[in-house]
């Protein structure tokens, strides 16, 4: 077995991550004597089909545009139809996409069900499948509808993401340089060390970047499983990401993000909380590694999106702000007041 990191509240085990590989390590993780379901997507069903042909499996599409009500209903249907019941041990093999409906269903089905996941992406395993945050899209707003239940456990695979594209691959290190700007100055130096092809090519190197980011959340969300008060700090840069990819299809989740951290940074320098030159740090790293920096959506079109974010309140919304590379801060700020300042900084 790999590397296990356990993630426990109030000193109840909920769930454990593990680094190592689906060959010789995910066997060992399934409950012994149940029915195993996967739930995977077509992409991954073709990549790894000596994996998923192990068990019985419902393959659904990819992308977006699938991660909706209309598809959870589609797999109950399914299940009911193959005769599912509560033993039923539901495995969620794919991105944070697949993860994420896997874990609906699994908390829904029959009022519950146990699931764990193999994780395939580098954005999955460094955030998407890692601390119970389960839920869909609903008219394009992104995780409107969900629900808080942990995994029993995450397999983290390094030698999958040899099968990524660059752009994917890219996509991924956006969430690790967040994870390193709201808690841990190592990890995101660490990252600001590398190129882009020196990620690519060092598995050793990226599964301990991995294991930091992840230790960062799991701490988090032990303290703070849902979302109450610290929780809130690993929604650094989402805010924006989230409102661009509801205006415009052009950019991957992680390209968002990426953007989103960058106009949070250029925010705080705005308001006097951070240092220019940390500032231009953050900026120089997402750009040595190849994101675009600008948005794809008009700024009219993210200001309506903002105001149907979930972290709205009446005129008020949640903002995550680093204040230093390792440290953010979480502010109410008034809508208008948002408004008028994303329009200076993203000019």
């Amino acid at each position: 077995m790999g590397r296990i990191l356990e993630i426990s509240h109030e000193g109840r085990l909920m769930s454990r991550i593990v680094m190592g590989g689906w060959r010789h390590d995910l066997h060992p993780l399934l409950p012994w004597g149940h029915r195993v379901i996967v739930i995977t997507d077509k992409t991954i069903a073709r990549r790894y089909r000596r994996l998923i042909n192990q068990y019985e499996h419902i393959v659904i599409g990819t992308g977006e545009k699938i991660k909706t009500l209309q598809t959870i209903e589609e797999i109950h249907r399914e299940l009911i139809a193959r005769g599912a019941d509560r033993q039923t041990f539901l495995l969620g093999i794919g991105g944070g996409i697949v993860t994420d409906i896997t874990g609906f269903v699994a908390s829904t089905f029959m009022r519950g069900v146990r699931f764990g996941f193999v994780s395939t992406t580098l954005l999955g395993q460094v955030d998407a499948s890692v601390g119970g945050k389960n839920g869909v899209n609903l008219d394009g707003y992104k995780n409107m509808i969900g629900c808080f239940n942990q995994p029993e456990f995450v397999l983290c695979d390094i030698e999958m993401l040899h099968s990524l594209s660059d752009r994917q691959f890219r996509a991924g290190l956006a969430e690790l340089i967040k994870t390193g700007l709201l808690g841990n100055r190592v990890l995101f130096e660490m990252v600001e060390a590398m190129s882009f092809e020196e990620l690519r090519r060092d598995p050793l190197l990226m599964a301990d970047l991995i294991l930091m980011a992840v230790k960062i959340k799991a701490g988090i969300v032990e303290r703070d499983e849902r979302e109450s008060g610290e929780r809130r700090k690993l929604n650094l840069g989402h805010t924006v990401a989230h409102a661009i990819e509801k205006s415009s299809r052009k950019m991957l989740h992680g390209e968002a993000v990426a953007v989103g951290c960058v106009v949070m940074a250029r925010l705080s320098v705005n308001m006097g909380l951070m240092p220019e030159r940390e500032a231009a740090r953050i900026e120089a790293v997402f750009a040595r590694l190849g994101f675009t920096l600008t948005s794809p959506a008009p700024i009219e079109k993210m200001i309506v999106a903002l105001r149907k974010d979930k972290k709205a309140a009446a005129d008020q919304i949640r903002i995550v702000l680093p204040v230093a590379i390792g440290r953010c801060e979480v502010r109410s700020v008034a809508f208008d007041w948002l408004e008028e300042r994303l329009r200076e900084v993203m000019k």
